[in-house]
């Protein structure tokens, strides 16, 4: 596959002091193919214009709004205009600045989660479909290596059948309430208006629910969660626990939390099956644990020649050496890339085979969110039957 010089994006905000929009911008730098020729960084014009001179970007590609960037965008000739826009506002603007790029015919990758609604969702997966755009979430912890390492043994059948999930995401910065300290995250996070039903769910817990569903490709069927707000004050929850029953018989246990003090990004899985499990450690990325009733445990390690070749064909360096947060972000921008330039090139494109979060991804985390609150507001189990097909 080919195309005539670098993949050029846009990006609608991660402006000043905005923490994930300059991991996306390193991510898709990363491979050298990518480049940022346009964008919309603050809803303040002369923040944005400012922002985006830092990045010594053309002037003329420095919009008022995000609209406006759509339309002029989609004028320009082809060999000018962008191939997709990265989208990383607070979550109450996704599905608008989704919904006007994907009318232009422009590709998206957006943050999680991807709408506030299911209606919303819903939507999104109808106008990618009509206007044929590709459409990539970032659910980023599935870009490690030993992640889809985990996914391959899952699926070769090396556990057997599974029994038990148990993932975990805990935090420990919003244990007070820095949002009344001026933490920018933190203001919009807990704020209903900006984060919609949910906080601490939809923040971590449905990167917990997505990374579940990516290794082992088992949808939940119902849940029940206990849904806290132990910070006084606060609107939304900080913390959820949750008992949730797979397909196929699987249970499992989900805790999301950003009040366990002393934690920073305690994102671990356990995968039980009846001949083996395995475990893995966000924080310690690049080891995977096998344990068997009858052998000594097992580590595999990241890069090494007897992985599979999922994991292979997304590790960037030498065994020995740390993968890290930011190469996860850049396997997903990686795969979109060859998805934009198979297109291009007139391909049957499926994107099941480049192994990116979809649109559909997208709808699941918004299922998934919705139900959790409305079982923990219920305190009963509430099952979850409408999955995409």
């Amino acid at each position: 596959m080919f195309m005539e010089g670098k993949i050029r994006y846009g990006m609608v905000g991660g402006g000043p002091n905005a923490l994930i929009g300059e991991v996306h911008r390193m991510a898709a730098r990363l491979d050298g193919n990518i480049e940022l020729v346009s964008g919309v960084f603050s809803s303040d014009s002369q923040k944005s214009v400012a922002f985006g001179s830092e990045l010594q970007l053309s002037e003329d590609r420095l919009y008022d709004s995000y609209q406006k960037m759509a339309e002029k965008e989609a004028d320009l000739p082809e060999e000018k205009r962008i191939d997709f826009v990265v989208v990383v506002t607070p979550n109450h603007l996704h599905f608008d600045v989704c919904r006007s790029f994907i009318k232009a015919g422009i590709h998206v990758v957006c943050d999680k989660p991807m709408t506030n609604t299911m209606e919303e969702a819903e939507e999104l997966c109808r106008l990618v479909e009509k206007n044929n755009t590709i459409f990539a979430l970032t659910h980023n912890y599935s870009g490690y290596p030993m992640v889809k390492e985990a996914k391959s043994l899952v699926n070769s059948g090396k556990l057997g059948n599974l029994r038990k999930v148990v993932v975990e995401y805990s935090q420990g910065w919003l244990s007070q309430k820095v949002e009344e300290e001026g933490n920018k995250q933190a203001s919009w996070r807990t704020d209903p208006d900006r984060a919609g039903i949910s906080s601490t769910v939809a923040d971590i817990g449905s990167h917990a629910e997505h990374l579940v569903e990516y290794i082992t490709g088992l949808q939940i069927e119902e849940l029940y969660a206990d849904i806290n707000t132990f910070v006084e004050g606060r609107p939304l929850e900080d913390d959820a626990n949750m008992l949730v029953h797979y397909e196929e018989g699987v249970r499992g246990v989900l805790i999301s939390s950003q009040v366990s003090v002393g934690e920073e990004n305690n994102l671990n899985i356990r995968i039980y099956g009846n001949e083996a499990s395995l475990e893995w450690k966000q924080e310690n990325p690049n080891y995977l644990r096998m344990k068997y009733p009858d052998k000594p445990e097992e580590i595999y390690k990241k890069g090494n020649l007897y992985l599979s070749a999922l994991s292979k064909n997304n590790t960037r360096i030498p065994p020995g050496h740390p993968e890290g947060l930011i190469g996860t972000f850049a396997n997903i921008y990686s795969a979109v890339a060859d998805a934009i330039v198979g297109r291009e090139d007139g391909d049957e494109v499926n994107l099941d085979a480049y192994d990116f979060p979809t649109v559909y991804d997208g709808l699941e985390g918004v299922r998934f969110i919705r139900k959790a609150i409305e079982s923990g507001k219920k305190g009963v189990w509430v099952k979850i039957d409408d999955h995409v097909a």
